[in-house]
């Protein structure tokens, strides 16, 4: 029995062993199988890049080109001379379409841009492509605004001395380079994403800022120029230094002022919009570098549009001080008993045009121009619009003309009950104004998704 036993272990150690012999025997015809597999196959890609190349097909060349390299990675040991055929006809294809889209880019041929670009990440050329193919962006966009800003001065030109300043429409033109930026991201995602990744919105958007820092500052700068801001300004500050001087000439049009600072705003907020469009853009990508949003953040904040923005900052400043000034004085100047009313005109008038003017100030999203207008409403209520509110109940001789009878004792009564009117209703508008300032701030801190640049729009 135990002979048996043995007998049968050595037989069934021979089996075994042959059937190894087998499968390693299988595995080797196998892989000699699939280079002989592999060799036909590089081969035949070899004649197919030269056959497309011929027709000028050169989708397919390129695929014939990446099968290779797929097939040469896995069996690097086999096959040098057919390497060295295939690496010169990739060669010789990236130089076919390096001039094509080359071409293609110089004739603004979008379609052919298309079919060219896309044929970059599979012969390994991502990075040359993303720089061609946003520097084609970067000149389209350049193109289009360089033909509204010269539109745009044209128009300045023709309406020198004419009225037709509402021709020149400088919102427009700001308005439209920025979407003309944001589409171009948008609608290029997926190309920008094929050739490297997020990494390839993100240098997009960066290389697209410059134009934004170009011609966005050149729009801005031609608009003070445009609206005189800096002489307007000027006079401002000379009026304000003259209230005394007997002869002092005439301020600027708080009417004309007003459109100003409404054009203005309009271009303020152009600005923050866009750039908070851009940051959050930035912000929701995964991949990228967490460090580089407060880079981004600080690069639109530094650059030429963002300083010529500050400059226009700084001018709309003085401008809605003067035009809150002007017309609360104005307010006070023309007050009158309004009928059927306990209070006089110039309540309603004056904080209608602090409630106006703050709420562009807040709109602005411009803390520092918050501030300074704040500050200026505060010192009207505080100086002019308190002096205006106690001068009846100050009048002289109040006492006599309402306790000693005469022929304007039911005048005198009613306008120093109107003047007590006028100043506890004003208590409840700057209670109310006061809570319409921090609701107003907080809706501006809370808004975090910019309307303009949505493809709706």
């Amino acid at each position: 029995m135990l002979s048996n036993v043995t007998s049968t272990c050595h037989l069934a150690d021979q089996v075994s062993r042959k059937v190894r012999e087998l499968d390693l025997a299988q595995s080797r015809v196998n892989s000699t199988l699939l280079r002989i597999d592999a060799i036909v196959e590089r081969g035949n890609c070899i004649d197919g890049v030269k056959s497309a190349l011929d027709a000028e097909d050169y989708e397919s060349a390129t695929n014939y080109v990446r099968t290779f390299l797929e097939i040469d990675n896995k069996f690097k040991d086999s096959g040098s001379d057919h390497r060295e055929q295939l690496l010169a006809s990739k060669k010789q294809l990236e130089g076919i379409v390096k001039k094509k889209l080359m071409a293609a880019v110089d004739q603004g041929d979008h379609a052919t841009i298309l079919r060219f670009i896309k044929l970059y990440s599979p012969l390994g050329l991502e990075e040359e492509g993303l720089q061609v193919y946003v520097g084609y962006l970067k000149k389209v966009i350049g193109m289009r605004s360089r033909l509204e800003y010269e539109n745009l001065v044209e128009l300045m030109e023709q309406s020198n001395g004419q009225n037709q300043n509402n021709q020149v429409n400088f919102v427009g033109c700001l308005t439209n380079l920025f979407k003309d930026i944001v589409l171009a991201v948008e609608e290029n995602d997926e190309i920008l994403r094929t050739l490297c990744g997020e990494d390839g919105v993100v240098y997009a958007i960066f290389e697209l800022q410059e134009e934004c820092d170009s011609r966005g500052s050149l729009i801005l700068k031609k608009y003070m120029e445009f609206r005189k801001l800096a002489k307007l300004s000027s006079e401002i500050n000379s009026q304000n230094k003259n209230l005394l001087t007997v002869g002092a000439p005439e301020g600027p049009n708080p009417r004309e002022i007003e459109l100003y600072l409404e054009e203005i705003l309009s271009l303020m907020q152009l600005g923050e919009d866009y750039t908070q469009y851009m940051v959050s853009k930035i912000k929701g990508m995964t991949t990228v570098d967490p460090d580089l949003v407060p880079r981004a953040t600080k690069a639109f904040r530094t650059g030429s549009f963002s300083k010529v923005a500050q400059d226009i900052t700084g001018f709309y400043v003085i401008l809605e001080g003067f035009f809150m000034v002007e017309n609360v004085r104005k307010a006070i100047g023309i007050d009158e008993l309004v009928p059927d009313s306990l209070t006089t005109s110039m309540v309603d008038d004056v904080f209608y045009v602090l409630q106006s003017c703050l709420r562009r100030a807040i709109s602005t999203s411009n803390i520092s121009s918050v501030v300074a207008v704040l500050s200026g409403a505060s010192s009207l209520l505080n100086n002019e619009y308190y002096e205006a509110l106690q001068l009846k109940v100050r009048e002289p001789n109040l006492g006599p003309k309402l306790f000693l009878g005469g022929v304007g004792v039911q005048k005198t009564g009613t306008e120093i009950a109107t003047a007590l009117n006028n100043i506890d209703l004003s208590s409840e508008y700057v209670l109310k104004l006061k809570h319409e300032i921090e609701e107003q701030c907080a809706e501006e801190e809370l808004e975090t998704e910019p309307q303009h640049y949505r493809k709706s729009t």
